[in-house]
């Protein structure tokens, strides 16, 4: 887990944000052992900004992974995953720990499932 935050806390580091100076970093842990990193990537355009943890998750399945263990996320006060954000961990990645934190470290352990209680997934187009 640790390298799993860290890896999230140095992401940040690489975020594009020149409009909202919130830097945001993100990490995903594969079942095998991989850690992938994202960061928040802001566009003039708002509804063009893509997410630390959606940068990480997209690159990963671009990658060929698609079993993952955990995700990391860094913000400077140890902000949470937003709801689209929320919706995409749970599709790709089902129940997963979640790790909140800050520059320091770990703020907060929680779910993907808390995250997003009564998620839209496949069950329910059926």
């Amino acid at each position: 887990m640790t390298k799993l935050i860290q890896t999230a806390i140095q992401m940040r580091d690489k975020a594009r944000a020149p409009y909202s100076n919130y830097k945001v970093g993100a990490a995903l842990e594969t079942v095998n052992g991989k850690i992938i990193g994202g960061c928040n990537i802001e566009n003039s355009s708002f509804s063009l900004t893509n997410c630390a943890e959606r940068t990480a998750l997209f690159t990963a399945i671009s990658e060929g992974y698609s079993d993952f263990k955990a995700l990391a996320v860094s913000t400077d006060n140890g902000g949470s995953p937003c709801g689209a954000c929320r919706q995409v961990i749970w599709e790709l990645c089902g129940d997963i720990p979640v790790y909140i934190c800050d520059a320091d470290g770990l703020v907060s352990e929680t779910t993907s499932a808390a995250l997003l209680p009564k998620p839209f997934d496949e069950l329910k187009l059926k």
